[in-house]
């Protein structure tokens, strides 16, 4: 069992859906960004939206690695920065669109 942080832009929440629900199943603890039910993104303060991305962080720090859903390769400012803070921290960086090119599972 691995603990993995899903990173990635909320344009992709369904597809962060789909791949938490796949990793759990496949025996991983998965930690997720918040489904933003209530409001949308920009109805967030600058405060909780900076808060968000601190807990978002230390999500990461409690992880073995971060799924990062890449559709299309899209890779958008704040999830660059999460990559590069888990490798700052030596995580292991797997990729949605390398991952739904192989069979093996995590």
């Amino acid at each position: 069992m691995k603990i993995i942080t899903i990173c990635g832009s909320y344009r992709f929440i369904k597809e962060i859906k789909e791949v938490a629900e796949k990793l759990e199943l496949a025996g991983n603890c998965v930690l997720a960004p918040i489904d933003l039910v209530t409001r949308d993104e920009s109805e967030y303060t600058a405060e909780e939206y900076q808060l968000l991305g601190e807990m978002h962080k230390e999500k990461i720090r409690l992880s073995d690695a971060i799924f990062v859903v890449n559709v299309d390769n899209y890779i958008g400012t704040s999830t660059k920065n999460e990559i590069e803070f888990a490798k700052s921290l030596n995580k292991e960086v797997i990729y949605y669109t390398d991952f739904f090119k192989k069979s093996e599972a995590i």
